[in-house]
């Protein structure tokens, strides 16, 4: 959805428009869930701080202003905001345990053999992608590492829908043989 289709509905959520909101939601949750994975890790964290994001854009969209940011920039703002509150918040609980409790708190960094197993893996993951043909890479990439929805794929490259589910999963099938082997 096009920056004057976000600004309408935001205003229209603003007055209490539940369609909107709901349309809205459509238009912009994988992006913003995308920015609360990226920083949480755990998916069940990004789905939490996704629908406290979704209650705080419902409660605040009457203090959207265009000529400060684009309404993706302001939504995705109140996403990093969210998930870095829930990352402050989760590190102060974990400081806050009694020191007796401090050896059942699992070590967050890797032990070399994890992370030299970990390396190998992205290292067959980009090799495996290097595989796949340009516009199936850029398309996997894109809707995975940036949260982009198929439909916004299929505006960007000016392909039909049906087209890019099909070459997207054509892609995830090829990645799948080739990291088996």
């Amino acid at each position: 959805m096009d920056r004057r289709g976000l600004e309408t509905l935001l205003g229209q959520v603003a007055r209490g428009d539940g369609t909107a909101f709901e349309q809205l939601y459509r238009a912009t949750s994988a992006k913003l869930f995308g920015i609360c994975l990226r920083l949480l890790r755990e998916r069940s964290d990004a789905e939490d701080v996704l629908q406290e994001v979704y209650a705080s854009i419902w409660r605040k969209a009457a203090q959207y202003d265009a000529a400060l940011a684009s309404p993706i920039s302001w939504l995705a703002m109140i996403a990093h905001n969210k998930a870095i509150d829930r990352l402050r918040a989760d590190s102060h609980a974990r400081n806050a345990l009694p020191i007796e409790l401090v050896e059942d708190i699992p070590d967050g960094n890797a032990n070399a053999h994890a992370a030299a197993e970990l390396a190998g893996d992205k290292r067959q993951l980009e090799g495996c992608l290097g595989e796949l043909e340009a516009q199936r890479r850029t398309l996997i990439r894109t809707a995975f590492f940036e949260g982009v929805t198929y439909e916004e794929l299929a505006q960007r490259s000016g392909t039909p829908l049906g087209t890019v589910k099909s070459w997207i999963r054509r892609g995830l099938q090829q990645l799948r043989s080739c990291l088996e082997r």
